[in-house]
């Protein structure tokens, strides 16, 4: 059984979560070229323009036709500026499970962006898409993507050793590989309450909408 996810935007108060547009790419490069990225995606490095307009015009319309997954800018409502990405991957229809990701843009960090990004997708899905399980896997020393994870809801499930390859800087200015251990996280349906009073302690709503 396959099926695909919808052409969807989801709102929150700060965001709109929508699908990649050709006029992203400018910004959609420059995010991936930073050092954070770099060290602990899989994302080419450096990341050409050329490459931004290949993922939005044909890697993720792919993604989506073939129901792997799903991917969506996260912009500002008042601006419309991208600030990240959320990723949907590994999606199992007969299981009802998927797996998420999150990038946000070196200017937009610091604003609780991820978190709420993430739980209005996490929402989306259990709600509407009647998903029963989502997974995330954070590198070991990725503090701040564990920390999203922890303020969502998700509970710690293991460890993957040896699972990740990360990145770091070599003394000529390129790029190493080294690797480590992924975390392992899962997030269910009854998992959402807390997270969004969480949210809501910290000053976000976690209203949203779609259509």
């Amino acid at each position: 059984m396959t099926t695909t996810f919808p052409d969807i935007s989801i709102n929150t108060d700060r965001l709109v979560l929508r699908a990649l547009e050709e006029v992203d790419a400018p910004a959609l490069a420059e995010m991936m070229n930073d050092e954070l990225v770099g060290a602990w995606t899989a994302v080419p490095q450096p990341f050409t323009e050329a490459a931004a307009h290949h993922w939005i015009t044909h890697y993720a319309p792919a993604e989506r036709a073939a129901g792997r997954g799903l991917d969506l800018a996260v912009t500002e409502f008042l601006t419309q500026r991208l600030v990240g990405i959320v990723q949907l991957a590994h999606t199992d229809w007969r299981v009802r499970s998927t797996e998420l990701s999150y990038i946000v843009a070196p200017w937009a960090r610091g604003e609780g962006y991820a978190s709420e990004a993430a739980l209005a997708t996490a929402r989306w899905l259990f709600n509407d898409q009647r998903f029963e399980r989502l997974e995330l896997r954070t590198a070991a020393d990725n503090t701040a993507s564990q920390q999203v994870a922890q303020k969502i809801g998700c509970i710690s499930e293991g460890v993957l050793r040896n699972a990740c390859i990360a990145r770091t800087r070599t003394e000529d200015g390129g790029w190493t590989e080294l690797r480590t251990d992924f975390i392992l996280w899962g997030l269910l349906p009854e998992d959402l309450d807390d997270a969004a009073d969480q949210m809501a302690d910290a000053g976000y709503s976690s209203y949203t909408d779609w259509s």
